[in-house]
């Protein structure tokens, strides 16, 4: 009889012990916040150097961008996406043609080259740029939605060598010059 008496007082001490060790638990569970997301990246600003994006982006400010013969912003990872927010990115250029002693190749506002699954995300704009606004180039599933793209030496959204992109809401306004007559999008 001894003997079953403290088998009980095991079993009962271990079932007190497993009541606690639950309750201890839910306890720190309520004290300890669970794990955030990660914060996106943001932006505003004046940028001198191409700003390279590998995480979702978004713009906290309007963003002026003075990087000579490269892009201002450049996605270095697909399945991302760059939000304006409302903001306007601004390039080197002249504000009524966008070009400042004829068009630079490769100065594009925002360049996603070999990235898919990319989204460029308005509403916002971007202008002044004396290469394209927006260059898509050699990417697939790529989004640029509700973006004003405006005073662009080249074009002012350019899908080159890419695939079923969705392009919508999109407004394009004085893209193009003479010598480079791309236009909107």
């Amino acid at each position: 009889m001894e003997r079953s008496t403290r088998a009980l007082g095991r079993v009962v001490f271990v079932v007190v012990l497993v009541v606690i060790l639950g309750l201890s638990a839910v306890s720190l569970a309520r004290v300890i916040p669970a794990p955030q997301a990660a914060l996106d990246e943001t932006i505003s600003g004046p940028i001198s150097a191409t700003r390279t994006i590998i995480q979702n982006t978004r713009l906290t400010g309007d963003v002026s961008c003075t990087v000579a013969a490269a892009p201002c912003l450049q996605f270095g990872a697909s399945g991302i996406t760059l939000d304006l927010s409302g903001f306007t990115i601004t390039g080197a250029g002249v504000s009524l043609t966008g070009c400042q002693g004829g068009l630079t190749a490769g100065e594009d506002g925002i360049l996603a080259n070999n990235q898919n699954d990319v989204t460029i995300q308005g509403p916002g704009s971007v202008q002044r740029f004396r290469g394209n606004g927006i260059l898509v180039a050699n990417s697939n599933r790529s989004r640029v939605v509700n973006v004003t793209s405006a005073t662009n030496c080249q074009s002012g959204i350019q899908l080159a060598n890419s695939s079923d992109s969705h392009v919508e809401g999109n407004v394009a306004v004085r893209n193009g010059t003479s010598a480079a007559n791309c236009g909107g999008v």
